[in-house]
């Protein structure tokens, strides 16, 4: 879909104050909703799976992973609410979709790897503390951006990535319940998952408008076709899901996680400078001016305040969705009331259990299909903005140093097995470790190494010019 000045003047389409004819508005709503439907439930799904009672788990916490996806869809829509309508200082007031973020995926794994539903309170504390440190940091964003050049938030986004693309290789070949089983990456199990990135693919590439942005979610749908012509999808649980039900304030309790804290809190940072660029995209795209100081203070508190209040009712961390920026640049249309439009339809979605237990019916290898898709979307963003670097020798060394230890620990857990577990849970993760390597290194190393002091320690391939 282009600009249609059906919809409005030029100067109205540029107002993020202007409300579109409601027939208008409410298609270009669900737009959004549907931009960011899969990546805002996949981290769901992850973490459950993760710790145990995921897809295939056949545990009976099972219905705990409806439940936290029915958190993803109801707090995405509080926190986007909280960024289009504001609330006195806390939202940006513009078209920003909230969701909930992959950024923290690597770092709650860890978290709650084997340990079920039990670890869930731990999570939950990191994600509340964490949420409100967001929050904080609403305060001071301008003053540390200088900290977070291309180099680290690029180096950071391609480790989140990296950290996340086995999941989709594990689920696409039948999840993690089913390794060391005949079945496990058996040519079934990879045909649904090749189906779902073919299709994803052709859209994406040979189609345009609302039909390319909603590839991942138009190829699930042919997998997910596919997948039930095999029959390999159930409707057991959408029979046995509520009709209705509400959040529940601290439904796992609260277990206080220093290891949860430091992590959420340090994500945090990465978490709000990918908020920055997110609101500069939408006044550039849809405005043709720069962000103000306010929006962009508002919006970091719209992220922490929806964070932490996602937290309590068993909800993930939210973030701004680079998607759906894109999708403004597209349509045209800047209007704060469409967006509102969407993410009243995603609360609404929150309420009825039965849609998140219609997800829950989706086969884990139809998932593998798009999030590979996905995390290598994630992966290639990161390349992307690593683009954007001077390569000069002193940055070079930067990467090699924080991507080597970062990715060698996530790679090889057991070679911090003599520490304390808080700081052998944070650095293994490896996103951790490299963005604290790449932030320093690059706050404190001299501007520049000659060519001598580089060739030693690159085996000759500085790159001399």
């Amino acid at each position: 879909m282009t600009a249609d000045t059906s919809i409005g003047t030029p100067e109205q389409l540029r107002d993020p104050n202007y409300t579109p004819p409601l027939h208008k508005a409410v298609p270009l709503g669900i737009q959004h909703v549907l931009a960011m439907f899969v990546s805002n439930v996949t981290p769901a799904i992850i973490i459950a799976g993760a710790a145990g009672f995921g897809f295939g788990s056949n545990s009976p916490d099972f219905p705990e992973l409806i439940y936290l996806i029915q958190m993803s869809m109801f707090f995405a829509g509080i926190a986007t609410l909280l960024q289009t309508i504001g609330l006195g200082p806390v939202g940006a007031r513009l078209p920003i979709v909230q969701g909930t973020s992959f950024a923290f995926v690597p770092i709650m794994i860890p978290l709650v790897a084997g340990k079920g539903v039990d670890a869930l309170p731990a999570l939950f504390c990191g994600v509340i503390v964490g949420g409100l440190f967001h929050a904080l940091i609403g305060t001071f964003i301008g003053r540390i951006r200088f900290a977070l050049p291309p180099l680290v938030t690029g180096l950071i986004v391609t480790m989140i990535g990296l950290a996340l693309v086995k999941v989709g290789i594990q689920y696409a070949a039948g999840g993690v319940p089913a390794i060391g089983t005949p079945e496990y990456g058996s040519l079934l199990n990879w045909s649904v998952a090749l189906v779902v990135i073919v299709v994803t693919l052709g859209l994406k590439f040979f189609t345009k408008g609302m039909l390319s942005v909603s590839a991942v979610l138009l190829g699930l749908i042919a997998g997910y076709v596919v997948a039930y012509a095999l029959g390999m999808v159930s409707f057991d649980n959408v029979g046995r899901a509520a009709d209705f039900a509400v959040p529940d304030p601290l439904r796992y309790g609260f277990e206080f996680s220093i290891a949860a804290i430091i992590g959420f809190c340090l994500m945090a940072f990465v978490s709000a400078v990918e908020t920055v660029g997110d609101v500069s995209g939408i006044t550039k795209g849809g405005a043709g001016r720069e962000a103000t100081d306010k929006e962009i203070t508002g919006a970091t508190y719209a992220d922490g305040i929806g964070s932490a209040l996602a937290g309590i009712f068993g909800g993930l961390p939210n973030t701004s969705f680079s998607q759906n920026v894109g999708l403004i640049a597209m349509t045209g249309v800047m209007s704060r009331h469409v967006v509102t439009i969407g993410a009243l339809f995603l609360i609404a979605a929150g309420l009825v259990p039965k849609v998140g237990a219609a997800i829950s019916t989706i086969p884990i290898e139809v998932l593998g299909g798009g999030v590979i898709v996905m995390f290598g979307m994630v992966v290639a963003a990161g390349v992307s903005m690593l683009s954007d670097v001077n390569w000069n020798r002193r940055n070079m060394v930067i990467f090699a140093v924080a991507l080597s230890i970062g990715l060698g620990l996530q790679l090889e857990p057991g070679a911090l097995q003599h520490l304390p577990d808080t700081i052998r849970l944070l650095a293994t993760t490896g996103l951790l470790p490299a963005a604290v390597i790449a932030i320093v290194l690059n706050l404190v190393l001299p501007e520049e190494l000659s060519d001598e002091q580089t060739d030693e320690i690159s085996g000759g391939h500085a790159g001399h010019d």
